[in-house]
């Protein structure tokens, strides 16, 4: 999702403000948050200390123990395993420590680049009824890329379906779902 390919036009506005090649910090300041396919985690610090890194900002610094317990009342997992190393933990519990930093910064936009890449259906299934519930209930914003189309369609407000780089569909989940030729062809229904 993120840096694979340079630009070559448009822009990205958020909140007004153009953030197209701004530094990673300064987007996170502005209330983003990148939740990177492979988690991109650090694997030698324990889980708390891996949710603290995400609590850099000024704002999230003030709230790191807040912050912690709503993640670790999502994943009560974490909590039991916090004072093990990331690299320690199976591949969904990795996943939920990715995400769990991610919203140790109280972003208003939460991207995930293929949070279910790698993971058990039940894990998977898991993480994806957290993210229905963090959209329902805390008013995040979420900017989901996924191959999963049924677990995204079933948490997603508005679908983008892009194949080899164009926009396929664009629409309300519902729509994708009446669309028999999308249905076939992506679905296999």
């Amino acid at each position: 999702m993120q840096g694979v390919l340079k630009p070559r036009s448009g822009r990205v506005v958020f909140r007004s403000l153009e953030i197209s090649g701004l530094r990673a910090n300064r987007v996170t300041s502005l209330g983003i948050s990148l939740v990177p396919e492979g988690r991109g985690l650090f694997t030698r610090m324990t889980v708390e200390e891996n949710l603290d890194m995400g609590a850099f900002t000024k704002h999230a610094r003030g709230k790191v123990n807040d912050n912690r317990e709503f993640v670790y009342d999502l994943f009560p997992i974490l909590k039991e395993r916090r004072g093990q190393r990331a690299g320690l933990l199976s591949g969904g519990e990795q996943q939920m420590l990715a995400i769990g930093r991610g919203l140790m910064s109280n972003p208003e936009l939460l991207m995930l680049d293929e949070p279910s890449l790698g993971l058990a259906p039940v894990v998977a299934s898991k993480v994806f009824e957290v993210l229905g519930e963090l959209r329902e209930k805390t008013g995040i914003t979420i900017l989901l890329v996924e191959q999963n189309i049924e677990a995204a369609l079933a948490i997603a407000n508005r679908a983008y379906l892009l194949d080899t780089g164009r926009v396929m569909f664009e629409g309300k989940p519902e729509e994708f779902r009446a669309n028999a030729s999308l249905r076939e062809s992506y679905l296999g229904l």
